[in-house]
């Protein structure tokens, strides 16, 4: 299970290389993306004919690549009503609390009549990209809401969904009905690397968008990273993880369980233990042993355990959250005796989770707070996904005479400093003609 790390006799930097293992392009994969990319970028729906076929088995000769309203439609009469329900409760709480996320554009003047703001604006297309949209696969329903509704609020015009169909061409009922709930402008039955190319470049069948949003595997997120400055994206991502800071009185079940949770992500996911406690953490791996073999993913939680889980045992809980800083784990779930007590200590996660009741299925799901998080330390430098992701910042400025006679001098200067004449030019030139 967990490989323990007494920090009386180890150096943290074992555990640091540990998990930085899991970073890091692979050459031969960035070798195919660029090729299917290029095809893609060259011959438009052909290639993605060929690469349907090919990684699909989908034929779009028999099935269209755009999922119809008609079909849509067909779609939500076939999800449980029980599950209509679920999704609906969800949205509703993501949505509540995107919805506080909204900034409004703001101006400013002064008693020169120069005026100054910030003008914002939504992005106008975007791509979400949906793992799982085949039938038999795990779909990821709980991203078409986290993506799609932050978008919406936003005010994007233009919201593309896109998401790799099953052997016959289907997709997931009940994802199609949540990119209902959430507002999907299209939706596109192709996957992989191609359906990143499709959005950065556009075919024939599909538009290109300004920036591509969602997670996917390495080759997805692969080809993100090679698009991205022809259109924008959201983050580059990495394998899943969690980090649970807990002390000795914190329930090993509990952990256990959350552990396993993103372990079963990804043979790469990473389960992190942060503990003052030697005996909690050797109950902790008791428990992931129990627990374990009624997993239905329990050969990919065993690969991601024995590769990347560690269990940290620390002299005292303030060296401990030095160490969540340092790892700027994705999901960080604190389950000490007062878990908002270190709240205030907390400087790098994607996401934080309070308490004995706040798993991190939580967050994946139902709270409302996005669950799209940056991984891989970059949490560092960067948010979970928001309404800001889907919107741009303008300055706006406009001088008066008066307010450009008073600073024109300054300006002239400054740009003077830079051996930049044509920038001080610009504003010599009125300020003559001001003067005349």
């Amino acid at each position: 299970m967990l490989k323990i790390f007494d920090l009386n006799n180890t150096n943290i930097n074992e555990v640091y290389q540990r998990l930085k293992k899991r970073s890091g392009l692979e050459s031969n994969v960035e070798n195919a993306v660029r090729q299917i990319l290029e095809d893609v970028r060259n011959e438009g729906d052909a290639a993605l004919r060929r690469y349907a076929l090919k990684f699909d088995r989908t034929d779009y000769n028999e099935v269209p690549i755009r999922i119809s309203d008609e079909e849509r439609k067909q779609a939500a009469l076939h999800v449980a009503p029980s599950m209509r329900d679920i999704i609906d409760s969800a949205a509703k709480n993501i949505r509540e609390y995107h919805e506080k996320q909204k900034r409004n554009s703001w101006f400013t003047t002064d008693k020169n009549g120069t005026l100054l703001g910030q003008l914002i604006t939504p992005v106008s297309r975007v791509g979400v990209y949906v793992p799982g949209g085949t039938l038999g696969a795990a779909p990821l329903i709980s991203t078409v809401l986290m993506t799609i509704i932050p978008a919406k609020i936003a005010g994007v015009e233009r919201i593309v969904m896109v998401t790799p169909p099953g052997e016959s061409g289907k997709v997931n009922f009940e994802m199609l009905y949540a990119a209902g709930v959430a507002g999907a402008d299209e939706i596109y039955r192709v996957g992989g690397a191609q359906a990143i190319g499709a959005l950065a470049y556009g075919t024939e069948s599909i538009k290109p968008v300004h920036k591509i949003f969602g997670p996917g595997n390495i080759y997805v997120s692969t080809a993100k990273r090679l698009v991205f400055g022809l259109c924008g994206i959201d983050q580059f991502a990495g394998p899943s993880e969690i980090l649970v800071f807990a002390d000795g009185k914190a329930n090993p079940s509990y952990i256990a369980a959350d552990l396993l949770s993103q372990a079963e992500h990804d043979p790469m996911a990473a389960a992190v233990l942060v503990t003052d406690s030697y005996s909690l953490a050797e109950a902790v791996n008791n428990q992931m042993e129990e627990q374990i073999e009624s997993l239905d993913k329990k050969e990919i939680c065993k690969k991601s355990l024995s590769e990347y889980g560690c269990a940290v045992i620390v002299s005292n809980l303030s060296e401990g959250m030095d160490i969540v800083n340092e790892i700027a784990p994705e999901h960080l779930e604190i389950n000490t005796e007062n878990p908002t007590d270190w709240l205030p200590y907390v400087k790098n996660a994607g996401s934080v989770f309070l308490g004995d009741y706040s798993p991190e299925s939580v967050g994946d799901y139902f709270a409302g707070p996005n669950h799209v998080l940056p991984t891989c330390g970059t949490a560092k430098f960067s948010s979970h996904l928001s309404v800001d992701d889907f919107v741009k910042k303008s300055g706006i400025i406009s001088y008066s005479k008066k307010a450009l006679m008073e600073n024109g001098d300054y300006i002239m200067k400054f740009a003077e400093a830079e051996k930049l004449s044509a920038h001080a030019r610009a504003v010599g030139i009125r300020l003559e003609d001001l003067k005349a």
